[in-house]
């Protein structure tokens, strides 16, 4: 399975992506946690980033893609399925990245976009993550200007993988565990099929609306 994540700051990538990864026996490729690798170690590409990590702002795609295009290679020898993210930020970054996998015939099966309208719970979550892991980059003004970034040049992909068909839509806003398995009962469904139907003949899918039988009025816990 290969799988791709979509989703503002706060929504739960990391922890829905390692989830799924975790179930699926793939790597999990999280971009933010490769840079703020770089970046505690203080190596070169660390030190090129740290700045641009530090205001909230994108990091230049080429550094991105380098990296991703490193995993890649590595999850292809390990069996060739993945979960990325963090990435695509833009429509760029989308593009190139399809390219990357086509080279490589790793090209994502499903984008699941989580989807996440309540900005201030989104602030909340990020906050109290900050003040749980020690995040300095985690703070409001610069959470407020990821946000912006992401309605402004990330958010328009999601248009563009629903035009491929590849597109999975979950209403993140929930608790983690409801989301986790309606993402996982959804994907388990797809799993014979992603690799026998083609691109040009799939349909994108929008799961944000069955929040009921996925205990849509379930207490959201503090993330």
């Amino acid at each position: 399975m290969r799988v791709l994540l979509v989703a503002p700051p706060g929504a739960g990538k990391g922890t829905q992506g390692a989830l799924i990864a975790t179930h699926f026996g793939v790597p999990h490729i999280a971009t933010g946690d490769l840079l703020r690798d770089h970046v505690a170690r203080g190596t070169a590409l660390g030190r090129s980033v740290r700045d641009h990590l530090s205001r909230g702002e994108l990091v230049p795609d080429e550094v991105v893609l380098d990296m991703v295009g490193a995993a890649f290679t590595e999850a292809k020898a390990a069996g060739g399925g993945y979960v990325l993210d963090g990435m695509p930020r833009n429509m760029a970054q989308a593009r190139a990245l399809y390219e990357i996998g086509r080279n490589l015939q790793m090209t994502a099966n499903v984008a699941l976009h989580l989807q996440a309208d309540d900005e201030e719970q989104l602030i909340r979550r990020l906050l109290a993550r900050a003040a749980l892991e020690g995040r300095s980059d985690d703070t409001e003004p610069v959470i407020r200007h990821r946000l912006a970034l992401y309605h402004e040049v990330t958010h328009p992909i999601v248009d563009w993988y629903a035009s491929r068909g590849i597109l999975v839509s979950v209403d993140a806003m929930r608790p983690v565990e409801r989301v986790a398995r309606q993402i996982l009962t959804a994907l388990e469904a797809m799993r014979p099929l992603v690799d026998l139907v083609p691109e040009h003949a799939r349909r994108s899918i929008d799961l944000t609306g069955l929040g009921a039988a996925f205990g849509r009025n379930d207490p959201d816990p503090v993330v």
